[in-house]
């Protein structure tokens, strides 16, 4: 396969303008379509079929703004750049303080909802609380239907677990799965996801987090779940420290015009991930972990050509 390197990191300005004339599907003079613009990848929820972008957007920290705030006031762009790029998957939580009524406000404010696929989880004890968690997260995000409803962490999962299927059954959501952050789980969440029916998986792994690819990204592969990858930057230390040096040579052979495109790629590269969900308030990072999406998506062994990534 042969790659063609970009010249330059795309601008947002030219970025958003690009997906914008994807999306409205603009016509050359006489009526004539234009040539078909590039398109985020997709893949396919081996459940269902359904193709989800392969970039989205997490929510922690990033969203939890009150309005009124500087930080509030960025955030609309940022959901424009996500959508305008061809991305849907925003991830959230109660866990994550404010995070799901704002990014409910602002879907609602821009009539954006049906663009969006709406992740959040439980996280508590006990069946009447997750029942009462779940409905709030359903309310704060505007969902009359939620997309995905995770149990976080495995917290009392036997529990939750009932209740998602209850509202699974019912038509209130539409998928169901387990999440994690930490290795130290893994032993407990390769027994879930043995025995459990589930549709998702999200799990933590990059380039300095990889601990997932050894036996949890294949068992989620056998056992047919999309899988979310979250913490793609390694918690955002991995990503401060690249941005101090030089971006390879060969980066352009993957198209990759920056350390979080690499990243990214790095991430994708695995056939069992679905889509990545890296956290961001500012909508120039927004576009440009969404061009990652964009272009060549090598094989995991291509890394392997480049043994130095690993000791960065």
């Amino acid at each position: 396969m042969h790659f063609v390197p970009l010249p330059a990191m795309m601008s947002r300005a030219t970025f958003l303008r690009l997906a914008g004339a994807t999306a409205a599907g603009l016509l050359l003079g006489g009526g004539t379509p234009a040539a078909a613009a590039p398109a985020m990848q997709r893949r396919p929820i081996p459940g269902s079929g359904e193709l989800l972008p392969v970039i989205g957007l997490g929510t922690w920290q990033s969203f939890d703004a009150a309005p009124g705030s500087p930080e509030y006031a960025r955030l609309p762009a940022v959901l424009q750049a996500l959508f305008a790029a061809g991305g849907s998957v925003i991830d959230s939580s109660p866990m994550y303080g404010r995070s799901e009524a704002t990014t409910g406000e602002l879907l609602a404010a821009a009539g954006s909802r049906r663009q969006a696929f709406l992740a959040s989880k439980v996280w508590t004890r006990g069946r009447p609380e997750g029942q009462r968690q779940i409905a709030d997260s359903a309310r704060l995000l505007g969902a009359g239907v939620l997309d995905l409803m995770q149990v976080h962490n495995l917290v009392d999962w036997r529990s939750q677990l009932a209740t998602l299927r209850e509202w699974q059954a019912a038509g209130r959501l539409r998928y169901v799965g387990v999440t994690h952050y930490h290795a130290g789980a893994y032993e407990e969440l390769a027994a879930v996801l043995r025995d459990e029916r589930l549709d998702f998986l999200q799990i933590n792994y990059s380039l300095d987090e990889r601990e997932a690819e050894r036996r949890i990204l294949p068992l989620a592969a056998e056992r047919g779940l999309a899988v979310l990858i979250n913490r793609p930057f390694g918690g955002g230390g991995l990503l401060r420290r690249l941005r101090q040096q030089q971006l390879p040579a060969w980066a352009g052979e993957i198209e990759a015009t920056s350390w979080a495109q690499l990243l990214l790629k790095f991430v994708l590269s695995q056939p069992a991930v679905t889509c990545a969900i890296p956290g961001t308030s500012r909508p120039e990072h927004m576009a440009d972990n969404a061009a990652a999406g964009f272009g060549p998506i090598p094989e995991a062994a291509f890394w392997h050509r480049y043994p130095e990534l690993f000791r960065l």
